[in-house]
């Protein structure tokens, strides 16, 4: 009986100890978005945070992208020592910094996403702009290279390409340093304060870029080299969806969320939005075009396409008109000719009913030398052979 008594006690105890697991299990779920674990912080929320959908969708997206643009950059590594054309080669380096500009595009998507803190706003003032223009300095820079090779058929070096791309990127690094030297050390404000028409005022510069390249893109179209003008199209392409994708955020982010108050909610989805925008663009009208036409191997400039209409056709000519035969030839030959006419005039038979029937043509006593003989002979003309009893030449 007392080992029985003390089992009855243990059981309560037993049981009081699972409720309290329970609940305290319960509490945790009710503080943790559904879709997260119980172990992740509360800035990473919105990454798995099934209520706010926003999060999960652009991360997916922005993933996708960011698995596309390595695989294009795999793709350029493993054909480079296939490249042999010098026009298709030398814009590799521009395209690996386009390719990874648009690379940072998707991964400056999460810093979006996550709860912002103090790295991670400076994070996305700094880069934002940067970002954007490498991508179109080096949209800028493709055009200058369209337009070289539509016009003249030659593109300028791959270290002049990049080193624009460059220094037209370095451009945007000292106005973000100086913006955030300003804001952040000299008037001791927090990296996180800053009014959306400060952040859209930085961006100035990358609208002067996106601009200045959709304008000047549409000199690639016009050049006697029209196999690069396809190419031209897909920046044209690229730079007006751009333009559109700028028009829409600014509108949204400066005017939009807070005419629906919705400024403190709408304005991280917003930028992020473009974002993953701008990448997917970038990588569908203009990465993939550009990888497809530096892999696909040229056609040889020199072989004649027997298919083309359009080439001029081989000057046909006879074979005097090459060869410059001598003079006494030239008159022994018509000599020739107006002797056998009239041979010809005053040969033949009569057969009966039949009437007059020319006879088949005789050949003329006069030795007459061909073109062969006298290409082969020096250009002189050939005596004539001793056993040939005919007419001597004139």
């Amino acid at each position: 009986f007392v080992v029985s008594d003390r089992k009855m006690k243990t059981y309560p105890a037993i049981g009081f100890f699972l409720l309290f697991v329970i609940s305290y299990g319960s509490s945790e779920n009710s503080s943790t978005p559904r879709g997260c674990g119980l172990d992740l912080l509360p800035q990473y929320a919105y990454l798995c945070d099934l209520d706010a959908i926003w999060g999960i969708v652009l991360e997916a997206v922005a993933g996708a992208g960011v698995l596309t643009t390595l695989l294009l950059m795999l793709i350029l590594l493993v054909r480079l020592p296939f490249i042999k054309d010098k026009e298709k080669k030398s814009p590799l380096g521009m395209h690996f910094l386009f390719l990874f500009g648009t690379l940072g595009l998707f991964g400056l998507t999460f810093a979006f996403i996550i709860q912002e803190d103090e790295m991670v706003c400076s994070t996305r003032r700094f880069l934002w702009g940067v970002i954007f223009a490498l991508c179109f300095s080096c949209l800028l820079a493709q055009a200058w290279r369209l337009r070289r090779l539509v016009r003249h058929g030659k593109s300028p070096s791959g270290w002049h390409l990049a080193g624009v791309a460059i220094c037209l990127m370095l451009v945007q690094v000292i106005i973000a340093t100086e913006w955030l030297i300003l804001t952040i050390v000299r008037d001791n404000k927090l990296a996180c304060s800053y009014e959306p028409m400060d952040f859209a005022m930085a961006s100035i510069y990358v609208m002067f870029l996106m601009v200045f390249t959709m304008g000047f893109s549409f000199f690639t179209l016009c050049g006697k080299f029209k196999k690069w003008k396809k190419n031209g199209v897909c920046l044209i392409i690229t730079l007006f969806c751009s333009i559109l994708i700028w028009v829409a955020w600014m509108t949204m982010y400066l005017f939009g969320n807070a005419e629906l108050q919705r400024r403190d909610k709408w304005s991280d989805p917003t930028l992020a939005i473009a974002l993953v925008s701008s990448g997917w663009v970038f990588v569908i009208f203009h990465a993939i075009p550009e990888v497809h036409c530096t892999i696909l191997p040229s056609q040889q400039e020199n072989t004649p396409n027997y298919f083309d209409t359009s080439q001029p056709r081989m000057r046909e000519t006879a074979f005097e008109e090459d060869i410059q035969l001598p003079r006494s030839y030239m008159e022994n030959k018509a000599f020739s000719m107006d002797e056998h006419n009239a041979a010809l005039r005053t040969a033949g038979f009569r057969n009966g009913s039949l009437g007059s029937r020319p006879s088949a043509p005789f050949r003329s006593n006069v030795y007459q030398p061909t073109e062969m003989a006298v290409v082969l002979n020096g250009g002189t003309i050939p005596t004539a052979p001793p056993s040939y009893t005919g007419r001597h030449l004139w």
